[in-house]
């Protein structure tokens, strides 16, 4: 434990006049005449405001958590949501991590069932396992649309944070349309996820899989992942979590529990294998081609092995990180301009995108 040091309370007398000032800031008094610092009539509309916010973050609290489960996977804690009265839940792909059978308890009692994998899809960082025995009175959860979702709502996130089932935090949408790179490391998946909902509510190690929902009682994310701040090396920075956003989640979902797998992804690609090289001074420039796809978006446009893509769009290309987030937007069958070097020569090709 470290040790505090000790800290001298220095006490000093302030004049007369500061102390006034200091008393009146607070509101402690008043003079002859003076204004009060709100209305009975203010204060009472306030009041009254606190407590409907109140009644209805308990309404949406109370109507959610029951859908908010704890998978155990391995060695590992995470959280998922009841996607349906089958018992099916949907979770993240980092959470269930390679492992075939899991542990899963429910928010409304202490009971451990049992539950196996249907399918993963790391692409986007969703898997949906199932209930070996689903108990009666299962509650699916209410899930939004991805259209409602806008900047300043107030959301609730529901999980598992650290272990500590059925926690809830709060906070706000602070952005939509984020395009983020999810690390490798700590059993990251690595996935680059488009179109992720930003938010203020607190995500830590637990929370992932879990819910994020509006004041609707309706699920409109799946939280995922929180910014890291190298300054701080590499913690999580407070304020600053990503989910994944409902629409994507159903599409995963629905053709994982219809067909077993993921049959149309909705997401662009080149159709290529690639690795990052780097230029004189060691710094990443582009992406080298190692093969492709034998009737691909690439070998359509004329790309070919060796090739050095530097640019999609007007996105440089720098990573295969970069290469991800150029096309995380875009979709199959769009058409993009990439530029990229042969040799000593600088040429651009425009390419009609496959998909993953």
């Amino acid at each position: 434990m470290d040790a505090t040091p000790s800290r001298t309370r220095v006490r000093r007398s302030l004049p007369p006049l500061a102390a006034v000032c200091v008393i009146a800031l607070t509101g402690a008094c008043a003079g002859p005449g003076a204004a009060p610092s709100a209305a009975p009539d203010q204060q009472a509309v306030v009041a009254r405001v606190t407590d409907d916010l109140q009644n209805q973050y308990q309404s949406v609290i109370k109507d959610v958590l029951p859908s908010v489960v704890q998978i155990g996977a391995g060695d590992g804690l995470g959280s998922g949501i009841v996607y349906d009265d089958r018992g099916h839940i949907v979770t993240n792909a980092h959470v269930v991590d390679g492992e075939k059978t899991f542990e899963v308890s429910v928010a409304t009692g202490e009971k451990v069932f049992k539950a196996s994998l249907v399918s993963s899809y790391p692409e986007q960082d969703l898997a949906v396992i199932k209930l070996d025995d689903a108990p009666d009175g299962l509650r699916a959860a209410k899930f939004g649309n991805s259209d409602g979702v806008e900047v300043g709502q107030i959301v609730l996130a529901m999980g598992s944070p650290l272990g500590l089932s059925s926690s809830v935090t709060q906070g706000i949408v602070s952005a939509v349309g984020r395009t983020v790179s999810e690390s490798r490391s700590g059993g990251g998946t690595g996935a680059t996820l488009a179109d992720m909902v930003q938010t203020s509510a607190a995500i830590n190690p637990g929370n992932s899989g879990g819910a994020l929902v509006n004041l609707d009682s309706e699920v409109i994310g799946i939280p995922t992942l929180a910014a890291t701040d190298p300054q701080l090396g590499d913690s999580a920075a407070p304020g600053i979590g990503f989910a994944i956003p409902v629409s994507m989640v159903r599409t995963v979902s629905d053709q994982i529990i219809r067909s077993g797998k993921v049959t149309d992804s909705g997401r662009a690609a080149l159709d290529i294998t690639g690795r990052t090289v780097v230029d004189a001074a060691y710094k990443p420039a582009g992406v080298a081609i190692v093969s492709v796809r034998k009737g691909g978006a690439a070998e359509k446009a004329g790309l070919r092995t060796g090739d050095i893509i530097t640019r999609v769009g007007e996105d440089p290309i720098t990573t295969i990180t970069s290469l991800s987030e150029a096309l995380a937007g875009d979709k199959p069958g769009e058409k993009t301009r990439v530029t990229y070097t042969r040799g000593d020569s600088e040429r651009t090709a425009e390419v009609t995108l496959g998909a993953i």
